[in-house]
């Protein structure tokens, strides 16, 4: 699956489509805590955390996930998304935890 197959499934508020739609999509990935997930964030991955920071955008980026799903209600501050934005990265909204957020990506895998 790719970026772009994955917005169609709908699961997630897209709030953003980054500069690569075709990445693939082969995990998901779970952590708030950010020098973890520097170090261990899979490439190709879904990012699922509830750390919407400035940070979050250079670790993905640093790590190359295929996206970021801000989970339990957080959202970035205007700033941030228009980082996310500039930077390309594809960014997406749930209300629903972490691990059932996490659950609905790794099902669609």
């Amino acid at each position: 699956m790719n970026v772009k197959e994955f917005v169609e499934k709908d699961i997630f508020k897209v709030v953003h489509l980054g500069s690569n739609p075709q990445q693939s999509i082969r995990e998901v990935f779970c952590c708030d805590l950010l020098s973890i997930a520097m170090g261990r964030a899979p490439a190709d991955s879904v990012w699922v955390t509830v750390m919407s920071n400035i940070n979050t955008l250079a670790v993905a980026s640093l790590t190359d996930v295929a996206c970021i799903v801000f989970a339990e209600g957080s959202t970035l501050d205007e700033s941030t998304l228009q980082k996310a934005k500039v930077q390309g990265i594809t960014i997406f909204y749930t209300d629903l935890p972490i691990f059932e957020a996490a659950l609905a990506v790794h099902q669609l895998l």
